[in-house]
């Protein structure tokens, strides 16, 4: 039984302090579904589909829903069996062999029915990991993997939706901060040129959208890639003479790129900044290199 963390009425923590998993999340999602299986989730999960009005009924519209998440992500059609229970946390999914997907929900979502699709779509991306095989040791590691994957395949943009915060109370889904969750959103928003921001109801998921974002444009923009800006670039030259003078010394701490002697000549290794992946590129000027991995085309001013 896999079970989704939930925060309401508590302080909502903000921030990046998960963004190392977050990145490793996408990078083990890349290396387990391949580019060509990452790209067939290049349309999210459309508003219409996880739209719940309080005039349908409850336990139809709990169905049509799931079957929505279900077929987005890509898992066989099968009886999906949604019950709903006082409970801690907000959902909680059976991680069974199947068919049938069994998953219960936090009976306040009898009441709070915009945000069943959100609870819906991590227990659902459970099933989906669980049959890939792919899994982080630790149960908070693989909820934030679980969140990441939901996120980046297009469902998980509704769990941002779920946050709300106002002077006296405060809601939000999963355990990736809402500046996370949009990184995520940002990154999924470069890899497959879609912009996801009208589809937020609540306006402080939007806010943290834009923040994520913000910190995801810092990925694209670090040396040495030739987006970088006029501060790291001059880092990049400082640290770049000094590995070429002192072969044998670590990389500089905190830089993202490290350097190092090869057959032929000093090399400098960097993460992807779509899927975080390491690629390794000669120090020889312009640079144009293909990640292995997610297959981008990188411009390197090495």
């Amino acid at each position: 039984m896999a079970d989704s963390s939930r925060s309401a009425g508590s302080p909502v923590v903000h921030g990046f302090p998960h963004l190392e998993t977050v990145r490793s999340a996408i990078t083990a999602l890349y290396r387990r579904l391949s580019y060509d299986g990452v790209r067939g989730y290049a349309t999210s999960l459309a508003p219409v589909d996880a739209a719940f009005g309080d005039q349908d009924d409850l336990y139809l519209g709990t169905q049509r829903v799931a079957r929505a998440v279900v077929r987005h992500l890509h898992l066989p059609d099968a009886r999906m069996i949604v019950g709903f229970r006082a409970m801690e946390h907000a959902a909680a999914v059976e991680l069974t062999a199947g068919p049938e997907y069994f998953v219960e929900l936090n009976d306040r979502f009898r009441s709070h029915r915009r945000d069943i699709g959100a609870a819906l779509s991590h227990e659902v991306t459970h099933v989906l990991l669980h049959r890939l095989g792919l899994e982080f040791p630790g149960t908070r590691d693989n909820e934030i993997l679980t969140d990441t994957v939901t996120t980046y395949l297009g469902a998980g943009w509704l769990l941002l939706d779920a946050f709300r915060e106002d002077r006296v109370s405060s809601q939000k889904l999963g355990y990736l901060t809402p500046e996370e969750f949009g990184y995520v959103l940002a990154k999924r928003a470069f890899a497959f040129d879609e912009d996801p921001s009208p589809w937020f109801t609540s306006p402080q998921a939007y806010t943290a959208y834009e923040k994520g974002r913000a910190r995801a444009l810092q990925d694209v923009r670090q040396p040495p890639l030739a987006a970088a800006g006029w501060a790291g670039r001059r880092r990049y030259a400082r640290d770049r003479r000094h590995a070429r003078d002192h072969p044998d010394t670590p990389p500089a701490p905190g830089a993202p790129y490290a350097f190092g002697n090869g057959p032929q000549g000093l090399r400098v290794s960097f993460a992807c900044p779509v899927c975080h992946q390491r690629v390794r590129v000669p120090v020889r000027g312009r640079v144009r290199a293909r990640c292995g991995l997610c297959r981008t085309v990188l411009d390197c001013e090495t």
